[in-house]
C-alpha cells in the first residue's frame, strides 16, 4: 500500500544525497525545497500512523472479540500486541525511524519482558543503529525463549554476524555452526561461514528473520 509513495521519497533523498554537496545556485535552493517538503511529509505521515495506531488499539480494548493476530496466535497469548507502544514501535520501525522504535518496545519490554516480538523488533533496531552489542543482548534473551529449532537458527546466525562484523571470526564461526545444527537447510551460515574463512565478503543476517517483523 505503501511501497510506491516510500520508493518515490526515497529515490527523491537519493537525488539530494547526492547533489547537494556540490549544488550551488538554483540547483541548490531546488533541493533544498525537496527537502523540506519530504521532511514535512514524513512528519504528516508519521502523524497518521499514530492516529491510526491509536484508534485501531481503542478497537481492540472494547471489541468483544479478540482479534485474531497474524501467525495465528491470540491476543490473550501476546497481550502486548494490543499496547499502544507496540504500535508506535511497528510504525517508526516501517519509516526507518530506529531511534524512536527503540524507546516505544523499551516500554513494551519493560511491562512484557519476555515478549519475542519486542525483543526482534528492538534487535533488528539496534542493528540498524550500528549497535551490536545491544542487539546481541536481545537476540540472546530470545535464545532462552525459544524452542522452535528454525527461529534458533535463525538467531544464532544473527547472532554469528554481529561477532563477524567485529572480526571475532572465531565466536562467529561457532555461532553459525550452531545455526547449521539447528536447521541444516538454512544457507545463509554457510555463506557467513566462507566470509569467516576469508575474512572478506558480505555477511547475510539472513532475510526469513527480518521478514518476521
Amino acid at each position: 500500500m505503501f511501497q510506491h509513495l516510500f520508493a518515490e521519497m526515497n529515490e527523491m533523498l537519493r537525488e539530494i544525497v547526492a547533489e547537494f554537496p556540490t549544488a550551488e545556485g538554483t540547483r541548490r535552493n531546488e533541493l533544498l525545497g525537496k527537502y523540506n517538503m519530504l521532511h514535512r511529509l514524513s512528519d504528516d505521515v508519521m502523524d497518521e500512523w499514530l492516529s491510526f495506531a491509536e484508534k485501531l488499539s481503542q478497537f481492540r480494548e472494547s471489541a468483544d472479540v479478540a482479534a485474531q493476530l497474524d501467525g495465528g496466535m491470540k491476543e490473550q497469548e501476546a497481550p502486548e500486541l494490543s499496547m499502544d507502544s507496540f504500535a508506535r514501535g511497528q510504525g517508526y520501525y516501517k519509516l526507518l525511524m530506529y531511534r524512536k522504535c527503540i524507546e516505544q518496545f523499551k516500554l513494551v519490554i519493560r511491562q512484557y519482558p519476555n515478549s519475542l516480538a519486542a525483543r526482534l523488533y528492538l534487535a533488528m533496531a539496534y542493528l540498524q543503529e550500528g549497535d551490536g552489542e545491544a542487539a546481541w543482548g536481545h537476540l540472546g534473551h530470545m535464545l532462552s525463549l525459544i524452542r522452535e529449532r528454525k527461529l534458533k537458527a535463525m538467531i544464532y546466525n544473527a547472532m554469528g554476524c554481529i561477532r563477524a562484523s567485529q572480526a571475532r571470526f572465531h565466536e562467529a564461526s561457532e555461532l553459525f555452526g550452531l545455526s547449521l545444527q539447528h536447521d541444516p537447510a538454512l544457507p545463509e551460515p554457510s555463506v557467513n561461514l566462507e566470509v569467516c574463512r576469508k575474512r572478506e565478503g558480505k555477511l547475510h543476517f539472513g532475510n526469513q528473520l527480518v521478514s518476521l517483523l
